[in-house]
């Protein structure tokens, strides 16, 4: 059997040679002070020979001990690089998705068994919050938005632009002012989604801007709540065509204004410049395009 090698006392000495200070290797090691020098002192009497002497500056090198060092500093430099080689190996191979839950829960994680079956060596982590992620702080590699495509700084790929209609009950409509276009909605109460940001970026598109009503009203997490609220002439719901199709039928819910979409209001795939760059995302961002032209 070969001979066991003291890795700790060795990278102690490497640390305390390269700085010259038994405290900033104890900091760069995440060790105690005492525990270099204890270190140090295994070392020395297993090789039965001195390795540093003390200066008023802090330790030095001794002439046997200044041969071998920088030998022993490029292997452990080596480790170290190998390590974050391995690691970015992984990185390489993981990804973390952020999105709404409600396009995360109805559209995303039903398909994505089919990334996982195209692409096994790829671990796929799904972030579902309301709020905005921030891609330069938080780890996320890809955020799926919905807005009107203007992210400054990041680059952003069109995904789709699922239609959303304003609905209502019929009797509230009847009973209150004309409604001939999109502005026309704030003369009723908005019910709002959970980040109040639908009837902002509908509006928006639009052209109706800081009118101080946009964002007033009653706000729900789910939206077959904002159907029941309509249904209840509570005020104006803005939600999937396909949600309230059924209430629209049965005459349940009308629709408030039919207006053609406008299609710079949809779901968009945002990146950091040059994340795309890597072999998982690239893939990710392309199978999800693939799906939503499917």
């Amino acid at each position: 059997m070969g001979r066991v090698l003291p890795l700790l006392a060795l990278r102690a000495f490497a640390e305390a040679g390269r700085y010259g200070s038994i405290k900033r290797a104890a900091d760069v090691m995440g060790v105690t002070s005492g525990a270099v020098s204890q270190q140090l002192r295994l070392l020395e009497e297993r090789v039965a020979a001195p390795l540093f002497s003390r200066t008023r500056y802090g330790v030095e090198l001794t002439e046997a001990a200044a041969k071998v060092h920088p030998a022993m500093l490029r292997a452990f430099d080596q480790i170290e690089s190998g390590l974050e080689t391995l690691e970015a190996s992984k990185a390489a191979q993981s990804l973390t998705v952020c999105t709404v839950p409600s396009f995360a829960a109805s559209w995303l994680v039903p398909r994505l068994g089919r990334f996982t079956e195209r692409h096994p060596q790829i671990e796929v982590r799904v972030e579902a919050s309301s709020a905005l992620a921030d891609l330069r702080k938080q780890r996320v590699d890809i955020a799926i938005r919905h807005g009107l495509g203007d992210y400054p700084g990041l680059e952003a790929t069109h995904l789709m632009a699922p239609e959303l209609i304003p609905v209502a009950s019929p009797r509230l409509l009847a009973d209150g002012p004309r409604i001939d276009s999109p502005a026309d909605c704030l003369a009723y109460p908005l019910l709002q989604d959970s980040d109040r940001a639908d009837w902002r970026l509908w509006l928006q598109a639009f052209g109706v801007e800081g009118d101080p009503r946009i964002e007033r009203g009653q706000a729900f997490d789910e939206d077959f709540l904002l159907v029941r609220a309509a249904e209840a002439g509570q005020g104006i719901a803005l939600v999937r065509d396909i949600y309230a199709r059924e209430e629209v039928r049965a005459g349940r819910l009308a629709v408030a204004l039919d207006r053609p979409w406008p299609t710079e209001f949809a779901y968009y795939v945002v990146t950091l410049p040059q994340a795309r760059e890597r072999p998982a995302v690239a893939a990710f961002v392309s199978w999800l395009t693939s799906e939503a032209k499917a």
